[in-house]
């Protein structure tokens, strides 16, 4: 059960909204479940004579009463409740007993106060019903509402509990605001595919990612096209920001703006100078790379940073873990601006989901994720990836490991009873998987294909150095689809002067694999990056036993992995304990 709390100005407009037809003529039957008085609450759904303003009127009683001075400009709260998908079919009786245990819960109506705030509550579907109210009392004065939307929160689970609900998961108050009603039909009635609000967020959040400094996260926010107006002190200094879809205007023609504190807890200009830790190790080394091999180098330098955040995640530093998770939310959206247009969509709806898992009330410390700054603004600077060759390679390189880090959000959060974090980065992982078959589809298939083609003896060899490196998951792995693949990525690191066995050994210590959806599909991936071999293969290229140069003039003979971005943490090489 969903309730969702907004205030508003105008009775009138939002009743004749509850009483019509809706936007896609999905409003059947209105009427008056319940009222603060039922005998005064006329119901225009159900008496032929009654009328919307007659209605507005018994509403607004007590607000009117006031002198002009003292009424609220936002005097109407809203709060539809929703039944979750697949829960029974409530009786109006049912729903009346819902709306007045929520307006009492919220402070609106409480039990026995007969001098209490107006309300009624609209039902026009099976699923849900709509309270109105208008917030001065009979007395004039102003309800106790403090917290209102969480208190309904707490309210609906009680009540999914008692009658047998879906119990849905619990909020902490650290989810960014939701699109009001108004919000979400004003962005219908203008043909936006989403309210503003949740536009600007997810460009904000895109402009964050990766931001050297407050200048270049201002800078972003006008590349991506929107309107910033920035409040400052006397001295010159920032106070902070808000911005607004060029086009998107009030009654008065005036730009609807959002700072960054409504748009999400963590977007207000203090968080994000919190977030902007310079990083005194970070060099320009990746600009001397040539243009045409960036995208792809930046994506095998995150794949090892996001490696090391697995590892942060599995320890017992909530400061750290907590840390970790806003760097792989900027890496994600780092990730989803560049990517090829194949993954883009999923990617984009990752980067959206995990945002969630992002914020708890876990501290962060926030010089423990500069490493994964430093690699998501990699991306972003490296440009947009092709989503074919070795750009498409890294790309699924990338994303490999980086569903491995969500997983262990997942597990980090479901330790610490964040719920909704949790689900919300199960939604992201959902969304990721999908992107990764995407992106690796080609490279794995040329990889499986040069696997088959290897001689039996060589397949036989590799089949018993898995076993001796990994006996435990040795029969899954071959016969996961990836087994041919994983061959064939050791008989190419051979050829570039790897010894396989200590190759295969390094990197199943890297970090415990029990989590992986495919063993074979991350080994394989890990395997190349390590070795610094091509992520994309080249499908007419016969797998013999002559030795190739690697990927990069300076990699090694033997397995090395890059000089990571260090933070004032020390930086484990090692897994920490399975959970």
């Amino acid at each position: 059960m969903v309730p969702d709390v907004s205030t508003g100005s105008r009775t009138y407009g939002l009743l004749a909204y509850l009483y019509g037809p809706g936007r896609r003529d999905e409003h059947t039957d209105p009427h008056i479940v319940a009222a603060w008085m039922p005998e005064l609450a006329l119901d225009p759904g159900r008496d032929p004579a009654a009328t919307l303003k007659q209605l507005t009127d018994r509403l607004d009683l007590p607000v009117l009463a006031l002198p002009k001075e003292r009424r609220p400009a936002r005097h109407v709260w809203h709060c539809p409740v929703r039944t979750a998908p697949g829960d029974r079919y409530l009786t109006d009786a049912e729903w009346a007993e819902v709306a007045r245990r929520i307006v009492h819960a919220t402070g609106i109506a409480e039990y026995g106060d007969d001098k209490a705030c107006r309300w009624i509550a609209v039902r026009h579907a099976d699923d849900h019903i709509h309270i109105v109210a208008t917030l001065k009392r009979e007395d004039g004065r102003s309800p106790r509402r403090h917290e209102d939307g969480i208190r309904a929160q707490a309210e609906c689970r009680n009540i999914e509990k008692e009658w047998g609900l879906q119990i849905l998961n619990e909020g902490d108050g650290t989810a960014a605001q939701r699109p009001t009603s108004a919000e979400r039909a004003k962005a219908e009635r203008t043909g936006r595919p989403e309210p503003a609000r949740e536009t600007l967020r997810e460009k904000v959040r895109q402009a964050l990612a990766g931001a050297a400094d407050e200048a270049e996260f201002f800078r972003r926010l006008t590349e991506a096209g929107l309107r910033l107006e920035i409040r400052r002190a006397p001295s010159g200094d920032a106070l902070g920001y808000k911005v607004a879809l060029p086009g998107d205007r009030n009654h008065d023609g005036q730009p609807i703006w959002f700072p960054g504190s409504r748009l999400a807890p963590d977007l207000s200009l203090p968080q994000i100078r919190r977030r902007l830790v310079p990083d005194p190790s970070e060099d320009e080394s990746s600009s001397a790379v040539r243009p045409a091999e960036r995208p792809a180098r930046a994506r095998r330098t995150a794949s090892y940073v996001a490696e090391q955040a697995v590892t942060h995640l599995v320890s017992d530093d909530d400061a750290v873990g907590a840390a970790q998770l806003v760097g792989v939310g900027e890496l994600l959206d780092a990730i989803a601006q560049t990517a090829p247009a194949a993954t883009r969509k999923e990617l984009a709806e990752a980067a959206r989901a995990f945002e969630r898992a992002t914020r708890s009330h876990t501290r962060a410390e926030h010089a423990d994720h500069r490493a994964l700054r430093s690699a998501a603004r990699g991306i972003v600077r490296a440009g947009n990836a092709l989503g074919k060759g070795e750009d498409g390679g890294t790309t699924a390189m990338l994303l490999s490991t980086v569903v491995l880090a969500v997983i262990a959000t997942i597990r980090w959060h479901s330790a610490r009873g964040h719920a909704q974090q949790a689900a919300a980065a199960r939604r992201a992982a959902e969304h990721l998987r999908a992107a990764y078959r995407t992106a690796a589809f080609t490279p794995m298939a040329t990889m499986r294909e040069q696997g088959r083609r290897l001689p039996a003896p060589q397949r036989d060899r590799y089949a018993q150095v898995l076993e001796g490196t990994l006996s435990d998951q040795a029969p899954r792995i071959r016969r996961e689809p990836g087994w041919d693949a994983l061959a064939a990525t050791l008989a190419q690191a051979e050829r570039a002067g790897h010894d396989s066995e200590v190759l295969l050994q390094q990197a199943i210590e890297w970090r415990e694999l029990e989590t992986a959806d495919n063993v074979s599909d991350v080994l394989v991936w890990r395997l190349r990056r390590i070795a610094d071999l091509p992520a994309a293969p080249d499908p007419l290229r016969t797998l013999t036993n002559r030795r190739e140069p690697p990927t990069s003039p300076r990699a090694p003979q033997a397995a090395t992995q890059p000089r990571p971005v260090q933070s004032d943490a020390s930086t484990p090489r090692r897994p920490g304990p399975r959970h």
